[in-house]
């Protein structure tokens, strides 16, 4: 996990500055401007992408939301929530408790997956056999 880096209010960046400092790639800084999660960069004089300190800031919210898990669109949800004067922390729990069912149903499955696999492996004497029950059990399956 990259580690959170701030920087004075008035510092700006490139898109190549934005992208070492944030630890995310530069094609993803890209795409999420592309998509609306990131505002558009300001151009320098000379015509090159300015990046503010909020900048920055908000793709420390996108990444760490990546992170643990939400989708694209809870991570939009998430921002227009934060972005408003009034949000509403109800709101953002909601999403959040929706967000750790919908992982703890992945996790079940996980182990339900895991269990099989590893039953199956188990019959398995890895050895030269016409009748494989790993395969046997994906072909059944």
């Amino acid at each position: 996990m990259k580690r959170t880096v701030t920087h004075s209010p008035g510092r700006v960046f490139t898109i190549g500055g934005l992208a070492a400092v944030s630890g995310v790639h530069l094609e993803t800084i890209r795409y999420f401007e592309r998509i609306g999660l990131l505002a558009r960069s300001e151009r320098s004089a000379g015509g090159h992408r300015v990046f503010s300190a909020g900048h920055l800031a908000r793709l420390n919210f996108i990444r760490r939301a990546r992170e643990m898990g939400f989708s694209q669109n809870e991570v939009r949800a998430l921002l227009s929530l934060s972005d408003g004067e009034l949000a509403s922390c109800g709101e953002v729990k909601a999403l959040a408790e929706n967000h750790l069912m919908a992982i703890r149903r992945k996790i079940r499955d996980l182990k339900r997956l895991e269990r099989l696999l590893s039953a199956t492996a188990a019959q398995c004497t890895g050895g030269k056999t016409p009748n494989c029950p790993v395969i046997e059990a994906i072909g059944n399956a």
